[in-house]
């Protein structure tokens, strides 16, 4: 069980940790359960952030959050946006059996085009314009945003086929089913204490899951590691903003 929630911290975040948590293949599998675990760490030390800089102005608070966000999960979430960004316009115009091979193939290559660089700043731009927008110090928004894009990937896994042999991700499709829904639905449970914002967020999260899973399974017949990593940005963003709109 420890070593399961090492992995996932190794995983998704950089946070040191012991390398033996990498070296068990079930303790990867079961990692994913950990992920929303993972995520309130991630929104527990924002908040921590928040509570430093509740006196400071709110633009300079709203970026140091962000850039302490994008270091401690290392961008790996953002390079994933931008592969898939690319992938799907460079998939364009092709018959549905070329459009496939040509996003998996581009999905593959490390270069990051003009669609990505202007979707990951957008991406960004709405980050931080909703963190400057929430009253100060956010801490339901901090905990539930980045609890929820990591939920969003426990999920993912359950309902959605991992077509890239070989990947990331290839060792989390073994994951116990059991445990992992017990997990998201834990998750819920977190943002119902919250009120009808924790719904509002839920909602958020759930829609944009929904349509990107249609959208993934039109173009691909499943998911990558690099659209789950679209996943967890765009339902982060989204959720700042709904959280954002609502006050």
């Amino acid at each position: 069980m420890m070593r399961a929630l090492l992995a996932a911290i190794g995983f998704l975040t950089r946070i040191p940790v012991p390398a033996s948590a990498f070296a068990d293949p079930r303790a990867q599998a079961r990692s994913l359960v950990w992920y929303p675990l993972v995520g309130v760490l991630i929104g527990a030390l924002l908040c921590a952030l928040a509570w430093v800089l509740q006196t400071r102005p709110p633009l300079l608070s709203a970026a140091l959050l962000l850039a302490a966000w994008v270091a401690l999960t290392g961008a790996l979430h953002l390079d994933g946006l931008a592969d898939s960004a690319d992938a799907w316009v460079g998939g364009m115009g092709l018959d549905p059996a070329q459009r496939r091979e040509r996003t998996l193939t581009i999905m593959k290559d490390p270069r990051s085009g003009p669609i990505a660089v202007v979707v990951v700043t957008l991406t960004l731009l709405l980050k931080f314009a909703a963190l400057a927008s929430l009253p100060q110090p956010a801490w339901t928004t901090l905990l539930l945003a980045p609890m929820l894009a990591r939920a969003s990937l426990t999920l993912a896994f359950l309902t959605t086929p991992y077509v890239r042999g070989g990947g990331l991700g290839q060792a989390l499709v073994d994951a116990p089913r059991a445990a992992c829904i017990v997990a998201v639905l834990a998750s819920v449970a977190v943002c119902a204490v919250a009120g009808w914002r924790g719904a509002l967020a839920v909602f958020s999260a759930g829609l944009i899951f929904w349509l990107w899973r249609r959208a993934c399974m039109r173009r691909l017949q499943g998911m990558t590691g690099d659209t789950c990593g679209a996943l967890t940005e765009l339902i982060e963003a989204g959720v700042l903003v709904a959280m954002a709109l609502s006050w």
